[in-house]
């Protein structure tokens, strides 16, 4: 945020009102101009990206709301509360407009950069709706060093977006070598962070012979899956539901293991795997009993569980301490 007084934008007394911190009503948010920036738009991306550039102008007239309705709470809180969040909500939409250019022609380049917004007074250029460039430097700079107010500022954060990556979008679908440009989504508090348990399992089975597992979860809500096949990995931020626990799934897979010594090759495909989305799940431990058919081979088998969001990334933790929501057991076959 800038200082009024001294850029000669407010008069003295228009300062002096605000004094305390508070951003007076005379003020609206402010946002780089996308449409002037776009490339020529081919047409099969027309549609696409004319929704997501009205999804813009409705973040914006949402922000503006808002801050007439709080911003004399003070700038601390219009900067946390309403411009970075609004940031961050531009940065994704702005990802899908890139993305629906580039699946048909040239990718635009530097779209992130007009992510993030400001509050400006309602006679300066620029107004409300997103059609003027700042004239004032931003609050924050993407990545960058500055002071504290971005994630990761002073860590030499090398990346937080696909903008400079050389790779090709993620699509949804399951391919490697792509860059994923979804957001995380929302992170729970530490006790409502999802944690399992493998409580009931056999030490032994025969080759062929069908078994169970019996799985605990906790905090864990599950009630959301996107098929993997069908293009829905990765492309879902992380949601809590409405008691802060993480709305997804959990996942159950038995690979042979070749080696007790060496990690085992990570592209194979299991010999066992089933994602379990039963509409139950909460605050309170409940179970729910796998049914595996058999393992064809023999020797040692490493059977597994972890949770999953509804895009099938194994769900945030507040700390970076906590242990994530995963279980193994080993199980002989014979």
């Amino acid at each position: 945020m800038r200082n009024h007084w001294g850029d000669g934008q407010q008069s003295v007394p228009e300062c002096e009102d605000g004094k305390d911190g508070t951003v007076g009503t005379g003020t609206a948010i402010a946002c780089p101009d996308v449409t002037a920036k776009l490339p020529q738009v081919p047409d099969r991306a027309r549609a696409e990206v004319d929704r997501n550039l009205a999804q813009l102008q409705a973040q914006i007239a949402e922000a503006d709301r808002r801050l007439a309705a709080e911003g004399n709470k003070g700038e601390a809180f219009i900067r946390s509360a309403i411009l970075q969040p609004l940031a961050g909500k531009r940065r994704a939409v702005l990802d899908r407009i890139t993305t629906a250019i580039d699946r048909v022609g040239p990718r635009p380049q530097g779209l992130a950069q007009l992510a993030e917004c400001q509050v400006q007074p309602t006679n300066n250029s620029g107004g409300n709706n997103g059609g003027g460039t700042p004239t004032t430097t931003p609050t924050t700079t993407p990545g960058g060093n500055n002071g504290g107010t971005a994630p990761g500022a002073g860590l030499g954060v090398l990346a937080n977006d696909c903008d400079e990556s050389q790779l090709q979008p993620h699509n949804g679908f399951q391919n490697g070598n792509r860059c994923v440009s979804t957001e995380f989504g929302e992170v729970g508090a530490a006790a409502n962070n999802p944690s399992l348990l493998i409580t009931q399992f056999p030490q032994q089975v025969g080759q062929n012979q069908a078994f169970t597992l019996r799985v605990s979860t906790r905090n864990l809500v599950r009630d959301r899956f996107l098929a993997a096949g069908q293009g829905g990995y990765y492309v879902e931020s992380s949601l809590l539901n409405a008691q802060g626990l993480v709305r997804g799934h959990f996942h159950t897979a038995c690979r042979m293991l070749d080696s007790l010594t060496a990690p085992p090759e990570p592209q194979e495909v299991p010999a066992f795997f089933v994602a379990t989305e039963d509409g139950r799940g909460g605050a309170q431990p409940d179970e729910v009993t796998i049914q595996i058919p058999g393992l064809p081979e023999s020797g040692t088998a490493q059977c597994s569980v972890w949770a999953g969001d509804g895009s099938h990334r194994l769900p945030m933790m507040e700390r970076a301490n906590q242990t994530p929501a995963f279980d193994s057991v080993r199980i002989t076959v014979n």
